[in-house]
């Protein structure tokens, strides 16, 4: 493939398992044009609660298949959508990139598994797909996580802010981009995001969110329990350092348990524990970031943001003041990454994942058509 500008579509499927947000971006595989264009389709409860039952499952179980399946038809679900919201034709995109749905990742035993069925979106789509991003990373001696720095630095690269920078992202897990002075990077993963505020909303509501942050807002957090939380040997560990979705939930579940929380003491505990973990990593970045910017999930959560902004004492915004799309950025990574692998560009570096040396990565799958 040449060097000119490709049109991808980049997907994914975040641990705060919400659902599929696909975006349609053009690259040449270094520089950006973002489009704009992007949708999210939202899980059903049931694929939502089996997707569930895979999480912590080292190896595949028998129902795993179809519940990949599944998923899958639900990107391919958000790709027509994308493209009839684009005005475009599926022949006119030349690759996807497909996340999948992260449901065991503990990279120290070389593991970190994906589920979704790339083959089947290509089929069904008619478009090549790129799949298996972290593989290759692990494989190699990495943490497999996180993947998005290279594309954070690549838009920040034209954002005209003073250097350095920090992008944080806040999903089930949250994870930071510190970016520096002649592109120097380091990102790792801060510590538990969204998901355990999540899951205890769903326990106590239904609904697995604290929209806006108003029930965390309306409590008052704990202060042991976020001390007690910090006490976790993960936060000593020198970066680049990934975690799974589940890790360190017992933990925090039990130290809110013993503390006998209401709900909205609990939430706020828990939004607390988010944002400390954050913090805490800042002790690990060379030098204090200038600001930061949110996106994911997280960022709609007043409650954090607010504590951000307290204890960072720097600028903390959303991403969208960059006219970034704060809920797109993960999806349009994905695209970007996927033209780094039919370019033959490396995803992942020393100071992103712990690997070694740059390490490529992805793997593609072609409709019949097109290979």
């Amino acid at each position: 493939m040449g060097t000119g500008w490709i049109k991808a579509i980049g997907m994914m499927s975040g641990t705060s398992l919400d659902g599929v947000d696909a975006a349609l971006i053009e690259t040449n595989g270094t520089d950006v044009r973002r489009t704009g264009q992007s949708v999210f389709i939202a899980y059903t409860a049931d694929l939502r609660e089996r997707m569930r039952g895979c999480f912590g499952n080292r190896f595949a179980t028998n129902s795993e298949q179809v519940i990949a399946d599944d998923l899958t038809d639900a990107h391919v679900d958000a790709v027509s959508m994308l493209l009839d919201k684009a005005g475009i034709a599926a022949s006119e995109i030349d690759v996807i990139g497909f996340h999948g749905q992260t449901v065991f990742h503990e990279p120290a035993v070389g593991i970190t598994r994906q589920i979704g069925t790339p083959y089947m979106l290509a089929e069904k789509t008619g478009i090549p797909v790129v799949a298996d991003f972290r593989l290759a990373d692990v494989a190699a001696g990495g943490e497999g996580a996180p993947l998005a720095p290279v594309y954070h630095a690549a838009l920040m690269k034209s954002a005209g802010v003073e250097m350095p920078v920090a992008v944080l992202n806040i999903g089930g897990v949250s994870n930071v981009t510190w970016i520096g002075p002649d592109d120097a990077l380091l990102a790792f993963d801060c510590g538990p995001g969204n998901a355990r505020l999540d899951d205890w909303m769903l326990r106590h509501t239904g609904t697995p969110v604290d929209m806006n942050g108003a029930t965390a807002s309306s409590g008052l957090a704990d202060p042991m329990v976020e001390m007690k939380f910090l006490e976790d040997p993960y936060f000593d560990r020198v970066p680049p350092k990934s975690l799974d979705r589940e890790d360190m939930a017992a933990t925090i579940d039990g130290l809110v348990a013993e503390a006998k929380l209401s709900m909205a003491d609990g939430a706020a505990t828990l939004a607390n524990c988010t944002v400390a973990a954050i913090v805490a990593g800042v002790n690990h970045l060379p030098t204090a970031p200038e600001g930061w910017f949110v996106c994911g999930g997280g960022r709609h959560n007043q409650y954090v943001m607010a504590q951000l902004q307290e204890r960072l004492g720097v600028p903390v915004q959303s991403v969208d003041v960059l006219d970034w799309d704060g809920d797109a950025v993960e999806a349009e990574c994905f695209g970007y990454l996927a033209v780094r692998h039919l370019r033959g560009l490396p995803l992942s570096f020393p100071g992103t994942t712990g690997v070694a040396e740059p390490c490529c990565g992805g793997k593609l799958y072609q409709t019949k058509k097109a290979a």
